[in-house]
């Protein structure tokens, strides 16, 4: 027997979470294809199973069929499961996996498999999956609650399990929505004059968009008494994205009539906020994308991009990947050695996984953009706001993913796949160990740049 175990090769935490994605997106993709979870009764197009398994485990949003009129209940009970692992993400999956091994598994080595997650500061997998899970549930369950006095009221009965999955969408920044039912309106265009609706679910999609090492850190201030230089970092970026996108939406939809032109000044302002939080990640729209200015949409490009937090429910390069980025840049024309960050010294390992990152995610975008652009009929501004929105699973649409065909969809699919697992993570799972070069000395080089 210690000869056998000797021989068996451990695999990587970066080939768990890929496994352990494909795993659940293939299980919900059955139980999608099902009869009874389809609304008429008969067997989904595999295909349309296929991609809203994808995208609901993805935690990203964008649809090819409207997810009330299209899924039973059991069907949307199969997506709100599908989203909540989703969201969830690389711990619940990687420490699942673990613990049905009889592993323990401690928090550096999920660092190893999810992007931009640096701190180590749970104690061991175990923690982390009932810590999250129970305060994930608390919080989703308080969001259904106070959603349910809008929802209830206008759909009956039926608006108990709207709240609830609406309400574990929105943590989950997920962007599915069951308001198709609404006068035919789908996402949250229908309530774009609800300040309880549109403030409760802005505020699941920050919480949810913060990412667990925030939450951890806010549990535990009584100990540590300070917030860590991550959860600052975190704060400080999430409200300059918060104020600047508002900001943004309000002077480029200010005067638009399709979108928030003819609102009163107190409804511009809601909208304008709802825009900037749930057009970073969550894909929720109150009001038509499709009809916003194409500035606006450059700009929303730009938001879903960057994204959240790290180790959070959302996507994107991430918002501390951002400031890593910034602050590089200031660093260097300061003639500085290192990059500070709020007279911090930010180690060079983190500095070039930050590069890495932008630089793998930006051209995984320009091979979606490609691909979509030359096997389709849509202009190249709707392909490539697709193509970003797949891979920073953010969830809005410009319309080409439900007419486009299975070769789009298909690419789509892979697309919003890496940009939930991430580029990192994606690539290490594909190749093979080389901890043999991690010493190998070279001799230095010179090459001119600029």
């Amino acid at each position: 027997m210690p000869i056998l175990n000797k021989n068996v090769k451990k695999i990587s935490p970066a080939r768990t979470l890929v496994l352990g994605f494909l795993i659940i997106i293939l299980v919900g993709t059955l139980l999608l294809f099902l009869p009874f979870a389809s609304a008429d009764g008969t067997s989904a197009d595999f295909s349309e199973c296929l991609f809203t398994a994808t995208s609901a485990t993805c935690v990203t949003g964008i649809t090819v069929a409207d997810t009330y009129s299209s899924w039973s209940l059991f069907g949307q009970i199969v997506i709100a499961l599908l989203i909540q692992i989703g969201g969830l993400g690389f711990v619940s999956i990687i420490t699942f996996f673990n613990i049905a091994a009889g592993k323990k598994l401690g928090f550096r080595t999920l660092a190893n498999a999810a992007d931009g997650l640096t701190e180590n500061s749970f104690v061991g997998g175990r923690s982390i999956f009932v810590s999250i899970i129970k305060y994930s549930l608390i919080i989703e369950l308080v969001g259904a609650v106070i959603l349910g006095f809008a929802f209830v009221p206008k759909y009956g009965a039926y608006g108990v399990w709207v709240s609830i999955f609406m309400s574990i969408s929105a943590f989950c920044n997920a962007g599915f929505d069951l308001m198709g039912q609404a006068d035919g309106v789908s996402s949250l265009i229908g309530f774009s004059n609800q300040p309880l609706v549109l403030i409760t679910i802005a505020l699941l999609i920050t919480i949810g968009g913060l990412g667990f090492v925030v939450w951890e850190n806010f549990l535990n201030i009584r100990k540590v008494r300070k917030l860590s230089l991550h959860t600052r970092a975190v704060l400080l970026m999430t409200a300059i994205l918060v104020v600047g996108g508002t900001i943004f939406y309000l002077a480029s939809e200010w005067s638009n009539p399709a979108t928030i032109g003819d609102m009163d000044f107190g409804q511009k302002l809601l909208n304008a906020f709802f825009s900037s939080v749930s057009n970073r990640s969550a894909g929720f729209s109150s009001i038509d994308v499709a009809e916003m200015t194409s500035f606006s949409q450059l700009g929303t490009m730009l938001l879903m991009m960057i994204g959240v937090a790290p180790a959070s429910t959302g996507g994107g390069i991430k918002v501390t990947t951002l400031l890593v980025l910034v602050m590089t840049v200031v660093s260097y024309i300061k003639n500085k050695n290192d990059v500070e960050i709020f007279r911090h010294k930010i180690d060079k390992l983190t500095v070039y996984r930050t590069l890495v990152i932008t630089t793998l995610t930006m051209s995984a975008v320009m091979v979606c953009f490609t691909v979509i652009y030359c096997f389709t009929s849509f202009d190249a501004l709707q392909c490539l706001f697709e193509s970003v929105a797949a891979c920073s699973t953010a969830g809005l649409s410009l319309g080409v993913s439900s007419a486009a065909g299975f070769g789009g969809k298909a690419v789509i699919m892979l697309f919003m796949f890496c940009g939930r697992i991430g580029p990192v993570s994606l690539i290490m799972s594909l190749t093979l160990n080389s901890s043999k070069r991690k010493n190998l000395v070279v001799p230095d080089g010179q090459i001119f740049i600029g």
